[in-house]
């Protein structure tokens, strides 16, 4: 099987929904913030790992102590993944902690402040 096969991209999918699910509604772990979502999963054509992309909206310590609750509750993650998508073999998942969407929104701001400061110094020359 090819890695990036329709069938694979259509597991991913709904392991990422399926995670986002659990991770939202079923884990009671307080280290786990809130603010989490699953931002990518990508299963191994062979269906034994995956690798899932966490996103935490939060400071560095909420993200730290995310990632460290998802790994203690990986085997409850696993059972109800396993309850829940018929698969041959339940993935054992990796937890990756993804800092893309602060990487952006840090950008925009500093994007936000350079147009700003430039509309200032068009306004100054113009008087």
């Amino acid at each position: 099987m090819r890695k990036h096969s329709i069938k694979n991209t259509r597991i991913n999918g709904e392991v990422q929904r399926e995670l986002a699910n659990i991770i939202r509604g079923e884990i009671k772990d307080p280290r786990i913030h809130p603010m989490t979502s699953v931002v990518a999963v990508e299963v191994a054509p062979d269906l034994k790992t995956c690798k899932a992309w966490i996103s935490v909206l939060g400071n560095e310590q909420a993200q730290q102590d995310t990632i460290a609750g998802l790994k203690s509750a990986e085997g409850f993650i696993r059972r109800k993944l396993a309850h829940t998508i018929n698969l041959r073999n339940t993935p054992e998942i990796r937890f990756v902690l993804d800092q893309s969407i602060e990487y952006g929104v840090s950008m925009s701001k500093l994007i936000d402040d350079v147009n700003s400061h430039s509309e200032k110094r068009e306004d100054e020359h113009e008087d």
